[in-house]
């Protein structure tokens, strides 16, 4: 199977600007996620940024680097201007891996690049994990989802999702083992419905939750939900996050000193 990596590098971020240039334990975030994507079975892995600095820094390990525009909307819409410069065919897939991943499994990118080719009729393979701790049920940096009995999404939310009846207001609830999912913001796309997406107005809900994945699912696409088989690392979006990142590759000699 063949498919694509495009990793977007922002670097405009409203709690850690200049994100994946930030040092990590001797090499930068970015590179770290690069890394990361080559170990997967893609047949191209690309970054696309919207800064100078990036684009210089980027270019010193990776000779796939596209600048691209600076006032998109969505992280969706930079990934169509990449395919459209690209001028990818409309099957191909191509996997977007968030730039603030730096020990994404090259095994789960694997894993939703498969599952798209072998749902023809999806336009989107993502991934969730379960939730066991009740407190990410109600967190809304936490997304939500629910899927149906074909693995097909049928709503993202930040909100407790599905809401238990049971809980009333009570303050301690608890939650049903196997019932809530977290979702993994790792996406498949093919070509063909990327350029469909730029061309659809913001839905209404997608503005309120400030998911764009509902815009296609208020458009009738099907987006694919498979289980991830292990954990999806925290990602770094916060300054507690890189101070622990940095610890954790600190305590981790073999994978610190990976090149």
């Amino acid at each position: 199977m063949t498919f694509s990596v495009i990793i977007p590098a922002r670097y405009h971020s409203s709690r850690l600007p200049g994100k994946p240039l930030l040092e990590l334990h001797g090499q930068s975030m970015l590179q770290r996620v690069y890394q990361q994507a080559c170990k997967s079975n893609a047949c191209s892995v690309y970054i696309a940024t919207d800064h100078d600095d990036i684009l210089n820094h980027a270019q010193s390990f990776c000779d796939q680097v596209i600048m691209t525009r600076q006032d998109h909307a969505t992280g969706t819409d930079r990934l169509q201007e990449v395919v459209q410069h690209l001028a990818l065919p409309s099957d191909h897939i191509v996997v977007n891996v968030q730039g603030d991943e730096p020990l994404i499994p090259p095994n789960l990118i694997d894993q939703v690049a498969t599952n798209l080719r072998r749902h023809s009729h999806a336009a989107i393979a993502t991934l969730a994990e379960p939730i066991v701790d009740v407190a990410q049920v109600f967190d809304p940096n936490a997304v939500k989802l629910v899927r149906n009995a074909a693995n097909m999404a049928m709503y993202f939310s930040r909100s407790p999702l599905p809401w238990d009846r049971s809980w009333g207001d009570t303050k301690t609830k608890h939650i049903q083992t196997g019932v809530y999912l977290r979702h993994i913001g790792l996406y498949a796309y093919r070509v063909g419905f990327l350029h469909r997406y730029v061309t659809w107005p913001q839905a209404n809900y997608e503005g309120i939750e400030s998911l764009e994945q509902l815009r296609a699912l208020h458009h009738g696409e099907a987006i694919h939900v498979d289980l991830a088989p292990e954990g999806m690392p925290s990602g770094v979006d916060t300054p507690e996050d890189l101070a622990n990142m940095r610890d954790y590759l600190a305590s981790m000699p073999s994978l610190s000193m990976e090149a």
